[in-house]
């Protein structure tokens, strides 16, 4: 894999990361962490150009999808539970 598209990729893991940690809800938060890191773990041995640059257009659009879901989740965010406070 190239430096920039690595670079590529980290730069996506952590934007994934740092939206899914800004969702409101513990539950939703917590899924969505685990989501992204287990993806990516299980994607660590991509090799293929054509498979990788599939697995970022997936990623962007999964980032997207948090960010709106993080969004209408701050719209109408609920009482915190025990374990967020």
């Amino acid at each position: 894999m190239a430096a920039s598209v690595r670079a590529q990729v980290i730069s996506l893991y952590r934007a994934l990361l740092a939206e899914s940690k800004s969702f409101p809800s513990y539950n939703y938060r917590t899924y969505a962490v685990r989501r992204v890191r287990d993806a990516f773990r299980a994607n660590r041995k991509v090799k293929d150009p054509q498979a990788v640059e599939r697995l970022m257009v997936e990623g962007q659009q999964t980032l997207a999808l948090i960010q709106r879901q993080v969004s209408i989740g701050k719209m109408y965010e609920t009482q915190k539970n025990v374990v967020e406070d």
